[in-house]
């Protein structure tokens, strides 16, 4: 086991986190935003599992770009003991949302590797440009470490044809390679084997409906420890409704907009990836605002959130006709772990196919636990997603200093 920083490198963002895989813990953690504008943030914080007490730097300052905003991140951490010499750092992961057909698992990067990620732009314009300038800011100020890319969609790999196939014309999927790929496998995967844990039970026996939900949203089936669907396709439009995406939407509609409305193609990417799902509903991307304005009988909140829970319900009883049995489901993310009404609401409709929530534990508590009643066929569960430690122990695999289970 080993101490890993991990990097989540964003088109004017960069959130990053030291930890160690041994303990599980956090040893330090850093944010930059507004990277490219006139004046940016940034905050370094040292954990107490440091060893010493926790403290923090703050500044705010233009960051021309990423390398800049890297170079004061080094340089606070620096000051705080917690520069990636001073903790002992041995790898660097990077969280890479598409991997494309090529990358299944972690890889160490290499200049081939990074030509390839280069190549997937196309398949995720707003992410895999942002990721791969993190690599590269990365590699050019910490040389000495090895860098691991891991892939968002490396757990959905495992899809059957029937699931990842998309019914066009089967020369022009294969030489675009335009299947579905699916996203947020990282939290995906971390969260169902922690399902298993919680449960004491074999993950390689468990059915699960695993439901991240945040500004991003998806779900998943997995079936014995293996993805058999997931809502996230060729790119993170598809299935669920989230903060500024639309999720499922008739393809015509596309059509429609351009070549009869007269819509630029970049227009309509504007629309569907900035300016939909709950932005687009309510003008309330934030679920917090959502609620408040369901609360005063605001017609779009409520719009917005009936059509949320609506769209859960299909995936869930999809998903459940997929598995044919379900054994757990399990609510992930920011919306996921911090919404009871949003739980009870989108599986208020199981109870005579065995789900039954315990009102008191889901309105209660926090942290990874039960919501189900102790006499309910399907267990449901809250269990929040680490996906930078997901990476970490990436990491630790790719260099041969952890199980590969």
């Amino acid at each position: 086991m080993t101490r890993v920083l991990v990097i989540n490198s964003g088109s004017s963002s960069l959130k990053l986190q030291i930890l160690d895989t041994a303990v599980e813990k956090e040893l330090a953690w850093a944010l930059v935003e507004r990277i490219g504008d006139p004046v940016g943030s940034l905050t370094v914080r040292r954990s107490e599992w440091t060893g010493s007490s926790a403290q923090s730097r703050s500044a705010e300052a233009e960051f021309a770009d990423h390398t800049a905003a890297l170079g004061l991140v080094l340089e606070l951490a620096a000051e705080l003991r917690v520069h990636p010499t001073d903790l002992g750092v041995e790898a660097i992961g990077h969280r890479v949302v598409h991997g494309g057909p090529a990358f299944h698992e972690p890889v160490l990067v290499t200049p081939e590797v990074e030509a390839d990620i280069e190549e997937l732009e196309l398949l995720a314009p707003l992410h895999n440009p942002a990721n791969l300038r993190g690599i590269r800011v990365a590699r050019e100020l910490l040389p000495g470490l090895p860098h691991v890319a891991v892939f968002d969609t490396g757990f959905f790999h495992t899809l059957p044809a029937a699931a990842h196939t998309y019914a066009i014309d089967a020369e022009t999927a294969q030489r675009w390679h335009l299947r579905r790929y699916g996203f947020h496998g990282t939290s995906h995967e971390f969260v169902s084997r922690r399902t298993a844990d919680v449960l004491g039970r074999p993950y390689d026996e468990l059915n699960q409906i695993v439901l991240h939900l945040g500004n991003g949203a998806s779900a998943s089936a997995i079936e014995a420890g293996r993805a058999v669907d997931t809502s996230m396709g060729l790119t993170p439009l598809e299935g669920l409704v989230m903060g500024t995406r639309p999720g499922d939407l008739d393809p015509g509609l596309i059509i429609h907009l351009i070549r009869d409305r007269g819509m630029a193609p970049e227009d309509v990417s504007t629309l569907l990836n900035r300016r939909s799902g709950l932005e687009g509903l309510a003008g309330a991307r934030d679920f917090r605002e959502l609620l408040a304005g369901v609360d005063d009988d605001d017609e779009a909140a409520t719009l917005a959130y009936d059509v949320v829970i609506h769209r859960l319900r299909r995936y869930i009883g999809g998903y459940w006709a997929v598995l044919g049995r379900v054994d757990a489901i399990t609510f992930t993310a920011g919306v996921g772990e911090n919404v009871a009404r949003l739980r009870a609401d989108a599986l208020a409709t199981l109870g005579d196919w065995g789900v039954q929530i315990d009102p008191e534990a889901n309105e209660n508590g926090s942290g990874e636990r039960l919501i189900s009643t102790p006499d309910s066929r399907v267990k449901v569960l809250v269990v929040p997603t680490d996906e930078e430690l997901a990476i970490a122990r990436a990491c630790d695999v790719v260099l041969g200093l952890g199980p590969a289970d």
